[in-house]
C-alpha cells in the first residue's frame, strides 16, 4: 500500500486554504463593489465648500465660485443649483484625462469621492442669483439658437437636452440658466478643440458652430431662469 507523504499533504492543506482564502477575498470584493455609496452629507459638503481643509492645502471653494455657488468672476462657473448628479460626474472627470484643468484637476483629486458626493449634494440644494443677457444685437439669434437649434448645420436646439428655461435634465444634461456667458463660451470652444473630451454630444455640435454663434447662444442662456 502506498502512503501520502507528510509534506505532500501538507502542501495540499496550504494550497486548500489559499484558495479558500482567495474565494471569501473575492465575494468580499464583490460584496464591498455592489454595496451602494452612503447617502451624501449636505452640511459636510459645505464646510469643505466654505473653508477647505488646511490640512491638505485645499482652499475652500467659496475663493474661486463664490458664496453658495454664485460666481462673481466671469470665467468661473456659477454651481449654485446645479444638478447634483452633474456636479459629481464634473469633479470625478477633472480626475481624468477627458476633462483637464489645471486647477481643477489637481484639487479634484484630492477629494475622496464621499467628499465629491458631498460638496455636490450642498450646491444642489443652493439659491443662484440670476444672470442677464448684455448684447441686444445678438439676443434673438441665440434664442433661435437655444430653442430651434441651426437646421442648416445639423446643430440641435439646446432646449431639447438642456431644457426650455435651461434646468437641466437630472442626471444626464446640467443646468444651464443664468451662468456666465464667458465661461459657457470658453467650454463650447473647449469642446469644439478637443481640450474637453467627455460629452461626444457637445464635442459633435460645438464643431459645427461659430464663434459668433456660441457667444449669441451664451449670452441668452445667461439671462434664462
Amino acid at each position: 500500500m502506498n502512503r501520502v507523504s507528510v509534506p505532500s499533504a501538507k502542501a495540499v492543506f496550504v494550497k486548500s486554504l489559499l484558495v479558500a482564502s482567495l474565494a471569501l477575498g473575492g465575494i468580499a470584493g464583490a460584496a464591498e463593489a455592489q454595496r451602494p455609496a452612503a447617502k451624501p452629507d449636505a452640511a459636510k459638503g459645505a464646510t469643505l465648500y466654505e473653508s477647505g481643509d488646511g490640512a491638505r492645502g485645499l482652499p475652500a471653494c467659496l475663493s474661486c465660485h463664490g458664496a453658495n455657488g454664485n460666481s462673481t468672476i466671469a470665467v468661473n462657473p456659477k454651481l449654485s443649483n446645479q444638478i447634483e448628479a452633474y456636479t459629481h460626474k464634473q469633479l470625478v472627470d477633472f480626475t481624468t484625462p477627458q476633462r483637464v484643468n489645471p486647477v481643477m484637476t489637481t484639487y479634484a483629486k484630492m477629494l475622496t469621492d464621499e467628499e465629491k458626493r458631498n460638496v455636490a449634494a450642498y450646491l444642489a440644494v443652493q439659491k443662484d442669483k440670476q444672470g442677464a443677457a448684455k448684447n441686444k444685437d445678438t439676443v434673438e439669434l441665440g434664442r433661435k439658437i437655444y430653442r430651434g437649434g441651426i437646421g442648416e448645420k445639423g446643430v440641435a436646439a439646446c432646449a431639447s437636452c438642456h431644457g426650455a428655461a435651461a434646468g437641466g435634465i437630472p442626471i444626464q444634461y446640467p443646468r444651464l440658466a443664468g451662468q456666465h456667458q464667458d465661461y459657457t463660451v470658453a467650454q463650447l470652444m473647449a469642446f469644439r478643440a478637443g481640450a474637453r473630451t467627455n460629452s461626444a454630444q457637445m464635442t459633435t455640435l460645438a464643431q459645427r458652430m461659430s464663434d459668433a454663434e456660441m457667444k449669441a447662444v451664451a449670452d441668452y442662456i445667461a439671462g434664462l431662469r
